[in-house]
């Protein structure tokens, strides 16, 4: 690679800034830390681009060493990034204190920011699953070098052999720690993050939406698999099962009001909807960011975020004009 001047780097690497940001992201858990890393990776790659050897590897390939080590020191006395679900026991109780839980959470990533808008669709058929909440939160639980080889290994398809150079290890420990990644995934149910039929998929989100802004708990829990999960960090509590998620809806209905508007968005590859709630001043004030699994079988999960600081990343309006209409 030739590069004269920190405009040529920048163009050479541009086209890959946003498959590094989905890497670092699925080592981090964080949009904002993977942004982060994302631009240190490239101003190290550009500090040291008289030394980079096209011989011995692609640029693709000599970025996505110099993002996975970055990664690796960040998380260096790290706590991971959980769901609620991945640290406590479910409860049984909706009308129980909604507490916070001062943690970091796993946070959600805007598809824009990680796909372009004309991406091949087969190829984002396959990454979209390696970037589903679910699977991203149980690569959170495994310890950061086993994440980073499973990545590189499963998701990013890298040999053995290049991944051991890459983590100056051997092709051995490579494939010891995939195995132990592995099992350690074991549990992650296939439902949760292969990818539905579109119009199936729409059709199910468009009844929830319809459902949550009518305030009609029988349609809206129809449209939840048997074992449903609600989660919303920062609050250290979830529910699962129809009754008890019905139940808690309920509850948000009783103390913020029916009059709700929802406006769409995408997250994780997977469908998400803003809720905006009917404020003092009769306009309609951004609530949560609702981002939710659909399988074949229903919505199996809706996690819901309430972070001002994620609200700037989707680019979601803070407030709705009283005249919206509903979606």
């Amino acid at each position: 690679m030739t590069v004269t001047t920190s405009e040529d780097f920048a163009r050479q690497a541009d086209p890959f800034r946003r498959e590094l940001l989905a890497h670092c992201y699925r080592m981090l858990g964080s949009v904002h830390d993977a942004e982060d890393l994302v631009q240190e990776t490239l101003l190290r790659a550009w500090r040291a681009s008289g030394r980079f050897d096209s011989e011995r590897a692609s640029l693709r390939t000599w970025l996505y060493r110099i993002a996975t080590n970055a990664c690796l020191t960040a998380l260096a006395g790290r706590g991971r990034r959980p769901l609620p679900s991945s640290v406590v026991a479910p409860s049984e109780d909706p009308e129980q204190p909604l507490v916070r839980a001062e943690v970091p959470w796993l946070q959600p990533v805007p598809d824009a920011m990680v796909w372009a808008e004309r991406a091949d669709p087969a190829a984002l058929a396959v990454s979209r699953a390696s970037m589903r909440l679910a699977f991203v939160a149980a690569l959170q639980l495994l310890p950061p070098r086993q994440r980073a080889i499973l990545i590189l290994r499963e998701v990013l398809e890298l040999p053995a052999a290049e991944v051991a150079d890459m983590l100056a290890t051997t092709p051995a420990a490579v494939n010891s720690a995939l195995q132990r990644a592995r099992d350690r995934l074991a549990g992650v149910g296939e439902d949760q993050i292969s990818e539905p039929a579109e119009p199936g998929l729409r059709a199910t989100v468009d009844a929830y939406v319809t459902a949550f802004q009518n305030a009609d708990i029988t349609a809206l829990t129809r449209l939840l698999t048997k074992d449903a999960i609600l989660e919303m960090p920062p609050m250290a509590v979830w529910f699962t099962g129809r009754e008890l998620y019905g139940r808690f809806i309920a509850r948000v209905w009783a103390v913020r009001g029916t009059d709700w508007r929802m406006v769409p968005a995408a997250a994780n590859g997977q469908p998400a909807v803003a809720a905006y709630v009917r404020g003092d001043d009769r306009g309609y004030q951004l609530h949560t960011l609702q981002v939710l699994t659909v399988t074949p079988a229903g919505i199996s999960r809706n996690v819901v975020f309430a972070d001002p600081g994620l609200f700037a990343t989707f680019g979601l309006a803070p407030r709705l004009d009283p005249a919206a209409g509903a979606r």
